[in-house]
């Protein structure tokens, strides 16, 4: 057997497994900045979000999820209920089910994070918004 032969033998084994099927990876751009489903499973979604030097989110809450939101580039100011905090590269904060929360981007630069959320289920219809920069209705 060649080495090609083995190679190629190699690569149709390998290749079915390495690609996984639940990896998302589409874009949709919003008036803040846009947002990339990363991958998606049985109970959790990831994102990857951006938002753009000066522009925010909608104050909002979700009845059926939770989020984990990771900085990694830029500075984050985040409402989380009654509290305010500001994240930069590498600091994370927990948004609980239910919970009031807004991010906003107070610096020059985009902001970058890594969303997780996890719950029983993740549409984007699960946003309930109190406040909206951009008078987006729910």
């Amino acid at each position: 057997m060649t080495q090609t032969k083995k190679i190629d033998q190699v690569s149709e084994k390998l290749l079915p497994t390495s690609i996984p099927s639940n990896v998302v990876a589409a874009t949709e751009l919003r008036p803040w900045g846009s947002f990339t489903i990363l991958e998606e499973g049985n109970g959790y979604k990831i994102k990857r979000i951006e938002v753009k030097p000066g522009h925010r989110l909608s104050l909002q809450m979700h009845h059926h999820r939770s989020e984990h939101w990771i900085v990694v580039c830029g500075t984050a100011k985040v409402t989380c209920g009654d509290q305010e905090l500001v994240l930069s590269n590498n600091q994370s904060t927990y948004v609980p089910q239910c919970t009031t929360h807004r991010l906003e981007n107070p610096g020059v630069i985009p902001l970058v994070l890594i969303e997780v959320q996890n719950g029983e289920y993740l549409g984007e219809d699960d946003i309930v918004r109190f406040q909206d920069d951009y008078s987006r209705n729910n």
